[in-house]
């Protein structure tokens, strides 16, 4: 057995004819010892080499008895989803203990529905320049938690550094993984003076009293030999090596063999060539007896899957003065929880302890910030002639300054003012050199994509192709896409409107059935049934009888409104007709209605485009046939806006297509999402978007105000038709009883009138 430097590697298997090595420090060192303990089949044990790139599986005769860097990922994930961050930088060094984990990471990150926008990456030996650069260019960016996962000496340097810069203040986020929180006691009070707020993930040793005295006695022997040191704390990584020479031991002893068995593979010249350092054995029962041994060691239970130490538990530890503490604990099985009993683990249990961040604060930051280069969001708006309620941009004449409202505008801006924290932003209009607009609504939501914008607000609809490459927040209008259509007001004084709903070959099919029915009902009921027999003339009124009683049987399901059976088969029959004369239908120009009034099966010949809410009352009020439209398509925001102003000439008809709204677009994952989606559901159920809802459509004349009334009753002189066909049929009806009833009493009304 030996502890191992990599020049004399070879030399101990060739001449000295170890059985094992112990303690490659460094990743890079255990590629290459490995190499040659796979050849030799000798084991080759490390306790501080965490590279999860090796891995038992490629090389059998690797022991690790620390932790695999992998293992601590997920406890960083889930800090990370504990306080909601979107966004997080990992920091690494340019080394395979570096990057190696990075994977790893990210994809942890991911799962906790969390993004990696950069990866910072330093080379091995970076001068303070270097370091300083991409400090700076961190800070331009937006996103403020970052993960730090590098050596110690690096580590010192980094951090010392980020607080020269002013990054170890409020905003800020640091979160150090387990190599570096473990050796925090080895470095200088004034770099730990500089990491103050830091959160480090450390691997979870159970106290024992065997630990305990074992610790005091190592702390009395190391300041004895080191008496300029005041104070000093054993490392997790020395407590893996202390396991790591016991398990060796016990594995020897359990395997009862002393003397060295090398099968030499000599060749008769004097090499140190790999090929001549021969095969150990006794390596394949020195492996097996290593990876069975079990046992309580000074760092917990010591036992080894798939050749590494298995450990599902990890501190979460928060740098305050002079040292660390614990806020909180993480479990594979239990996950996060602020108490150290890991068997439960309740609700009240998962809350973290206080943590004091960097700045000296107890706020938890909110994960991002503007970039230091940039302080205001880059906000574009339309730019459009029609539907300036929503919004509108102008020029002021004598500041030239860029002017935008809208009811849009105003609710961005409500939506910002009731956030928590201040949200700086200048308005960007999309549009050319000349003042026009620079391209149609899928190209203005584009722009975000392609990082011109950093949000865009206005009256952009929120539709699933778009959102394979932008964010939407919540909407803040209604959904839905309809149609409006005029009111027809000379049908109300038409006699015979009620045939409008059924064409004429279904009423005289309607008619037909009728009277089959009676006859089929005649025909059952003949044989059996007194009412039905008699004389001919008789049995035909009983058939006309039960085929037209049906028109005024009630039926089970009461009509609660009068409209169910007027005004929707009427509409119905409009949009046939409209369907059958090629009427035109109008459409916001530049909008998305285009496409979908298209898959509705509106041929696109038929489809007119127009501006504002002003052209399509002109439209409408022309007609198809007069160069106009007969209907418009739009969404209903649109449409409402419409119906307030000329609410009298106009009715919304139909069946509505759903769409999401109107919502604030944002990049892919950025974490400004979900705060403004939640100020927007604080400002939509609140009386402030009442308010703008009155300032901007408000405002309009009432139908009342204007003297006409918007019932869709049918009068009187709806069924005047009906009234009197059934009022003639009567009479006729009484007028032929009558004749008949005097012409078979005839002889004794003619008697009764000879007697008087």
């Amino acid at each position: 057995v030996s502890l191992v430097i990599v020049p004399t590697a070879v030399d101990l298997i060739k001449n000295v004819q170890v059985q094992a090595i112990l303690g490659p420090q460094t990743s890079s060192e255990v590629v290459f010892v490995v190499d040659i303990g796979n050849k030799t089949e000798v084991p080759i044990i490390s306790f501080s080499a965490t590279s999860p790139s090796i891995s038992f599986t490629k090389t059998p005769y690797f022991i690790r008895t620390t932790l695999n860097d992998s293992t601590q990922v997920k406890a960083i994930a889930a800090i990370i989803e504990y306080f909601g961050w979107r966004e997080v930088v990992p920091i690494y060094e340019d080394t395979d203990y570096g990057k190696d984990m990075i994977p790893y990471l990210i994809d942890a990150i991911q799962d906790v529905n969390s993004r990696v926008p950069y990866r910072s990456v330093l080379c091995f030996s970076p001068t303070d320049e270097q370091i300083r650069g991409e400090l700076y260019k961190l800070m331009t960016m937006q996103t403020r938690v970052f993960v730090v996962h590098m050596r110690t000496s690096l580590g010192s340097r980094f951090f010392s550094i980020a607080n020269e810069v002013g990054m170890m203040s409020n905003g800020y986020v640091w979160i150090i993984t387990d190599g570096l929180t473990d050796l925090l006691s080895s470095m200088d009070t004034s770099i730990i003076g500089s990491m103050q707020g830091v959160l480090g993930i450390k691997a979870y040793v159970p106290g024992s009293e065997k630990l305990d005295n074992f610790r005091r006695r190592w702390k009395r022997k190391f300041l004895q030999d080191n008496p300029d040191i005041d104070e000093v704390e054993l490392s997790v990584l020395g407590l893996y090596a202390y396991d790591s020479f016991w398990a060796l031991a016990m594995a020897v002893e359990k395997l009862n063999t002393v003397s060295p068995l090398f099968k030499r593979l000599d060749n008769g010249t004097n090499t140190t060539d790999l090929e001549n350092l021969g095969i150990s054995e006794n390596g394949p029962k020195l492996r097996d007896s290593i990876l069975h041994t079990k046992f309580q060691g000074l760092s917990g239970e010591f036992w080894l899957k798939d050749g590494q130490l298995q450990s599902s538990t990890f501190k979460i530890m928060n740098l305050i003065g002079k040292g660390e503490r614990e806020i909180g604990f993480w479990s594979s099985t239990h996950g996060l929880s602020g108490n150290s009993d890991l068997t439960t683990n309740t609700s009240s249990e998962t809350n973290l302890r206080a943590i004091i961040w960097p700045g000296e604060t107890t706020v938890i930051p909110k994960g991002w910030e503007m970039p230091t280069s940039e302080r205001k969001l880059k906000v574009g708006v339309p730019k459009k002639d029609g539907f300036s309620d929503f919004v509108k941009v102008e020029k002021d004449q004598w500041t030239n300054a860029t002017l935008v409202t809208g009811f849009c505008i105003d609710v961005f801006k409500a939506v910002v003012d009731s956030m928590k924290y201040a949200l700086p932003y200048e308005f960007v209009p999309f549009e050319k050199a000349d003042g026009e607009s620079a391209g149609d609504y899928n190209e203005f939501v584009d722009q975000v994509y392609f990082q011109n914008y950093d949000a865009v607000v206005g009256d952009v609809t929120i539709l699933a192709n778009r959102s394979n490459y932008v964010d939407f927040t919540l909407p803040f209008t209604d959904s839905g896409v309809s149609m409006v259509v005029p009111v027809k007001y000379d049908n109300r004084k038409n006699a015979w409107i009620f045939l409008k709903p059924l064409t004429t070959d279904l009423w005289l099919t309607t008619g037909a059935f009728f009277i089959y029915t009676g006859f089929v009902i005649w025909v059952l009921e003949h044989g059996i049934n007194k009412a039905f027999r008699g004389k001919f003339s008789q049995q035909v009124g009983m058939i006309f009888y039960f085929s037209f009683s049906t028109l005024v049987f009630a039926h089970k399901e009461r009509i609660i409104s009068n409209f169910a059976s007027t005004a929707a088969p009427t509409n119905h029959h409009r949009h046939q007709r409209s369907q059958k004369n090629g009427d035109y239908v109008g459409y916001q120009s530049g909008s998305f209605v285009y496409g979908l009034a298209q898959s509705m099966g509106i041929d696109s010949s038929k489809l007119r485009p127009y501006d504002n809410v002003e052209e399509f009352h002109q439209a409408l009020s022309k007609g198809s046939r007069n160069g106009g439209v007969s209907a418009v398509i739009d969404e209903i925001p649109y449409m409402k806006l419409l119906l307030a102003k000329y609410c009298t000439k106009y009715m919304m008809v139909g069946p509505t297509h759903r769409t999401a709204g109107f919502g604030f677009v944002f990049p892919k994952g950025s974490p400004l999402v979900p705060d403004i989606s939640r100020a927007i559901l604080n400002v939509t159920e609140g009386d402030k978007m009442e308010a703008i809802d009155r300032e901007w459509f408000g405002q309009q004349v009432s139908c009342q105000e204007q003297g006409t009334t918007t019932s869709e009753s049918l009068t009187l002189d709806c069924f005047k038709g009906l009234f009197m066909i059934a009022g003639v049929a009567s009479a006729i009806a009484f007028l032929v009883f009558f004749i008949i009833f005097l012409y078979e009493h005839r002889n004794i009304i003619t008697s009764e009138c000879s007697v008087s």
